[in-house]
């Protein structure tokens, strides 16, 4: 197996690592080398899994302070450990270890915006003697956690986006089952075994590996769990959502991510970022810059500008230091990719740079000339590739940017105030960012989008609001 791995110890369950009898062998999304044995759940340890959260709630033996230090020490770990982490991301997901050092930095706030949350997280005082019949009266609100959450999570940021998940549910005290991706499960059970040595008492996590139609369908059917949040593609997000009418299922899912590009912005500084903002771990980042609307009287220099940033990144090895752009996460998504590009060249678009397919491996590309309903504008690549498109006016950008069934964020570049709030306005977006590419997330951040975007906000405080319940308390 590949060295720095990390091996799995097993599924955790109540505490316990269990081997099951079927495992599965990983293999690089680069270069296809066997990486690790990883354990394969079933519907039985769902239930196995699902039993001890429940009777962890139960118990009630986790109390605010344990949960604090929990949390403080899963960050001091994470700081320790940030290559190992960073390493075992790199290997599993073929993320550059630059990037992959990144998000093991970032995990480390999530932690820590988490801890520091729960030590003033609180409900409200209510006045109920504000009217009459409140005479006597004092009220106040709880914050009582909702109950088991089913955490399935997306290969892209196979840390990060799980931390996301795991550190605001410790700190309002629900128990968790993790379902990771079937690609990327390292680095949540290397997450998961840290945090058993942090201190977290068995049954708050439990982690169970495998795919969706075994796992996650247990999951997301099984009566004790309450809280559903899934990060992944629109179809089977929406799809949980429907089967699950009566549970809270909180969705964060796609994007085509547009950036406006106006005449009178920095129109330079725009292009240098966006050259990197469209290809960071190889567009696989629902924020990826990917839809840019240029004004036609900068487009030229604009191109020019994209196309030569987009020269300079360096493609190869994820472990390599240089490196700027890997593979895609299978060589079914390096096809697609593929095809969606050649689709869109037959239909009259043009690449100026990149569009070739080697392995895994997509080129950087930019593509000219497209139209609204070919699929690398219409619909998320998920891969290397971003749009430009020209336009005379910014009423019509905001149209071109608002042109699509995704609503995540936006990036708009105007040295006009009052196109600025126009736009912050009119934009049907979970997060617009003036003078800045939309491929932007602070972990402290309310994060989420509208439309097929999903139906939440991530961020620890945010998080922590929605898996709990508001109790009223009166006395008289």
């Amino acid at each position: 197996m590949t060295a720095d791995a990390y091996q799995p110890r097993g599924l955790l369950i109540d505490g316990r690592w269990i081997t099951p009898d079927a495992v599965a062998t990983l293999y690089s999304p680069y270069d296809g080398a066997p990486i690790a044995d990883v354990p394969l759940g079933s519907a039985a340890l769902v239930d196995r899994a699902v039993e001890a959260a429940r009777n962890a709630l139960r118990d009630n033996r986790f109390d605010r302070p344990a949960r604090i230090d929990v949390l403080e020490a899963a960050a001091s770990a994470l700081r320790t450990r940030q290559e190992e982490f960073a390493r075992t991301i790199a290997i599993e997901c073929a993320k550059p270890i630059r990037t992959a050092r990144a998000e093991a930095a970032r995990t480390i706030d999530t932690f820590a915006f988490a801890a520091a949350e729960a030590r003033t997280y609180t409900g409200d005082m209510v006045p109920l003697d504000a009217v009459p019949s409140g005479t006597g009266k004092v009220a106040y609100t709880m914050r009582v956690p909702i109950g088991v959450v089913a955490a399935i999570a997306p290969f892209n940021f196979p840390l990060n986006l799980v931390a996301h998940k795991i550190a605001p549910a410790i700190a309002v005290g629900c128990p968790v089952v993790l379902k990771p991706a079937s690609q990327t499960p390292l680095s949540a059970l290397l997450l998961a075994d840290m945090l058993t040595e942090a201190g977290l008492p068995p049954g708050w996590l439990n982690v169970v590996t495998g795919g969706g139609p075994e796992v996650g369908n247990a999951l997301v059917s099984h009566a004790d769990v309450n809280y559903i949040t899934f990060t992944g593609s629109p179809d089977v997000g929406w799809g949980i959502a429907a089967r699950a009418p009566r549970k809270r299922v909180r969705l964060e899912l796609g994007s085509t991510a547009p950036l406006i590009v106006d005449r009178d912005s920095d129109w330079e500084t725009a292009a240098a970022k966006a050259a990197a903002a469209g290809f960071v771990q190889a567009g696989q980042s629902c924020v990826s810059t990917q839809r840019i609307f240029v004004h036609a009287g900068v487009a030229a220099g604009f191109r020019d500008a994209l196309v030569a940033g987009v020269a300079k990144l360096t493609v190869g090895a994820p472990l390599a230091e240089d490196v700027d752009v890997s593979a895609l996460i299978s060589a079914k998504d390096a096809l697609r990719v593929e095809s969606w590009v050649n689709e869109a060249i037959t239909g009259g678009a043009r690449a100026d740079i990149g569009g070739e397919r080697i392995d895994n491996v997509v080129t950087p590309t930019v593509l000219s000339n497209v139209t609204r309903d070919m699929r690398v504008q219409a619909d998320e690549i998920f891969g290397p590739v971003v749009t430009v498109t020209e336009f005379d006016d910014f009423d019509t950008a905001l149209d071109l940017a608002n042109d699509s069934r995704y609503g995540l964020n936006a990036g708009v570049y105007t040295s006009n105030v009052a196109k600025a709030l126009e736009a912050t306005r009119r934009l049907e977006f979970g997060s617009v960012y003036i003078n800045d590419v939309p491929t932007v997330r602070a972990d402290q951040q309310p994060y989420g989008g509208v439309k097929d975007s999903g139906n939440t906000r991530e961020g620890p405080r945010y998080a922590m609001s929605e898996m709990t319940e508001p109790r009223l308390v009166t006395i008289q």
